[in-house]
């Protein structure tokens, strides 16, 4: 039951920006952190962001600091990830995460390519 859709990737050029979002259903959005991951060619599935729900607390790998921004809108039941000053090595499928009942649930990935 639980779906998490992705959006927004595509080709942009360094140094542009992009933003992601994550549409969750199938369980209550507002009290579980949300997380964003990116996994390139023949590379491990790391994290790149994540927030929680209760403080809105943000932790970001250290490669992106300073240049994404991870948010969410409870309402929409949606988490964004606003991308910014895009390197060619930011070039992975971006994954929505949400951790559901001892599960690790994801959703389908999107592109992101990052070239001139």
């Amino acid at each position: 039951q639980v779906q998490l859709v992705e959006s927004g990737g595509g080709l942009v050029q360094p140094g542009g920006s992009l933003r992601l979002s994550c549409a969750a259903s199938g369980f209550t959005f507002s009290i579980y952190t949300m997380g964003w991951y990116r996994q390139a060619p023949g590379k491990q599935r790391e994290l790149v962001a994540d927030i929680t729900s209760t403080s809105y607390r943000r932790n970001y790998a250290d490669f992106v600091k300073g240049r994404f921004t991870i948010s969410r809108d409870n309402s929409k039941n949606t988490v964004y990830l606003q991308m910014n000053s895009l390197k060619p090595e930011d070039t992975a499928v971006y994954f929505c995460n949400v951790d559901f009942r001892s599960v690790r649930y994801w959703g389908q990935g999107t592109q992101v390519t990052v070239s001139s």
